[in-house]
């Protein structure tokens, strides 16, 4: 393809995929809009219950064929997935581009990290293997075998709109289950090419299915009876107040990955240069919306006077705010791009709120993204800079909340003591990292902060497939986590057999 040659052509109608066909459910339908150029690439129809209900049952006729499936010819089916989303590989990563508005680059590592995810999966008939032991008693054996438990429900959220559904799908249907995927109305074109790779790589009708939609789609799946457990990504007051809650009340399985408020710390051995480079894609790729994205910035000055502190703190911020000052911004597709918009102007008008609550909360704009460059004639409703605040102290919104946008904040901390009492008090606990050359520091740090995901010397703590991608407090609802042995757990039962034979 030409550098900006898009991969979609005209406006694209999509539909649900329920039981190996496309179906138009003849509903209203919502503009999906590039947020780069404001113009409409597809319509997405705004399924409610009967469409969910005609999915579960779906999934739930395919349930016992593809469960008495050996495992070995289930990933056979993931082996033909994975290599038909290799083909496709620049077209889907083009896909995200189009949909979401980040970076050509960035939805290259998106889809890397997606089919990663598929590549693990087809590891299932080792990952799924159960446990025996003889002569537990005297003639007496125990088996413990993982059995699938039948249809499983995901949401997916606008910010990774091809990667975070293949957290859980490949590992639902390697297990013996079936799927209904419900994608975010505001990015559901990269699932719709997947549901048509997972077609032609031979998954039989009924097992993997899409139904596009909104709460009332998501509600229908969280009420269903046949749906055992629900995959969720999202904010943290639709995780903890509607989907963990609900979940528990019809008595569903639930991973819910909620919303997050990252800290980087950096300690005065930290090699600054390797620092800040990590720093600007932490808290810039993705354009700030990103659950892993870092939030808050903590210069610590553990063992310094009062004048080398000052030093030290000045060197990270100039050079922090400098190469900040030098990123890109413009249109996703173009290569030489660092950072796209906004996913749609509604997102920037909150950021833009949350600037407005930083000045008057009395922190200084080191960098206002307000006044920004952009490559090329674009309309700017969802472009914002970079954004820079110093003088924040933990108890403000800015430092607090949940921004999801190019915002950072700088904020001072004495000793490692204090900087971690600042990340333990913060209500979220996705991610933290800490850069160092410090052994002694950085296993203090692992050890103390709850966080789920810990970076040492590494600003995005974005866990490999084979790992679960853990979550803490405010951040994560639930006991198993997406991707790893504790996905594998979550798709199963464990049934013990205890034997004897006369």
């Amino acid at each position: 393809m030409a550098p900006l040659e898009s991969p979609i052509k005209g406006v694209l109608t999509l539909k649900n995929y329920i039981d190996g066909e496309w179906i138009d459910p003849k509903v209203e339908t919502r503009d999906v809009v590039n947020p780069a150029t404001m113009q409409t690439v597809a319509r997405v129809p705004v399924s409610g219950r009967d469409a969910l209900d005609a999915a579960v049952d779906a999934a739930q006729a395919a349930f016992p064929d593809w469960r008495r499936t050996p495992p070995l010819a289930r990933a056979r089916c993931l082996f033909r997935l994975k290599q038909l989303l290799e083909e496709n590989f620049e077209e889907l990563s083009r896909i995200q581009t189009l949909e979401h508005g980040k970076t050509i680059d960035e939805s290259r590592g998106e889809t890397r990290r997606g089919i990663e995810m598929v590549e693990v999966a087809t590891g299932i008939p080792s990952l799924m293997m159960g446990q025996n032991l003889e002569d537990i008693a005297t003639g007496i054996d125990e088996i413990l075998i993982r059995q699938p438990l039948g249809v499983f429900g995901i949401i997916a959220p606008y910010n990774f709109p091809f990667m975070v559904p293949l957290w859980f799908a490949p590992f639902a249907i390697a297990t013996g289950n079936c799927v209904v995927v419900k994608p975010s109305p505001n990015a559901p074109i990269s699932q719709t090419r997947i549901a048509e790779l997972v077609e032609e790589a031979g998954v039989p009708e009924g097992v993997w299915n899409i139904v596009h939609g909104d709460r009332e789609a998501a509600s229908a799946m969280l009420d269903h009876p046949e749906v055992k457990g629900v995959c969720f990504v999202g904010s943290t007051p639709v995780a903890r107040d509607v989907v963990y809650k609900r979940c528990g009340e019809t008595g569903k399985r639930v991973i819910c990955q909620g919303g997050a408020k990252n800290f980087s710390v950096v300690m005065p051995d930290a090699d600054v240069d390797r620092t800040v480079a990590a720093l600007l894609t932490s808290f810039y790729g993705n354009t700030g919306q990103r659950c892993l994205a870092t939030a808050n910035l903590v210069v610590v000055g553990e063992g310094l006077d009062s004048a080398a502190y000052d030093a030290f703190y000045a060197r990270v911020v100039d050079a922090f705010v400098e190469a900040a000052k030098r990123i890109t911004i413009g249109y996703g597709l173009d290569e030489s791009i660092q950072m796209g918009p906004l996913k749609d102007p509604g997102k920037k008008a909150r950021v833009l709120d949350y600037i407005e609550q930083g000045l008057a909360e009395g922190a200084q704009l080191r960098l206002d993204g307000r006044s920004f460059q952009i490559a090329g004639d674009l309309p700017r409703d969802c472009f914002l800079g970079p954004t820079v605040f110093e003088g924040v102290s933990p108890d403000m919104v800015i430092a607090r909340e949940e921004i999801f946008g190019p915002v950072a904040s700088v904020l001072k901390a004495r000793s490692l003591d204090e900087a971690i009492a600042m990340i333990d008090a913060n209500p979220y606990g996705n991610a933290a990292s800490i850069f160092t050359s410090s052994g002694k520091w950085a296993r203090e740090f692992q050890y103390r902060v709850a966080c789920g995901n810990i970076g040492v010397n590494i600003g995005i703590a974005a866990p490999m497939a084979f790992f679960p991608f853990s979550g803490m407090k405010d951040s994560f609802f639930g006991v198993l986590h997406g991707q790893g042995q504790d996905v594998v757990r979550f798709f199963t039962e464990s049934k013990v057999v205890i034997q004897r034979w006369f």
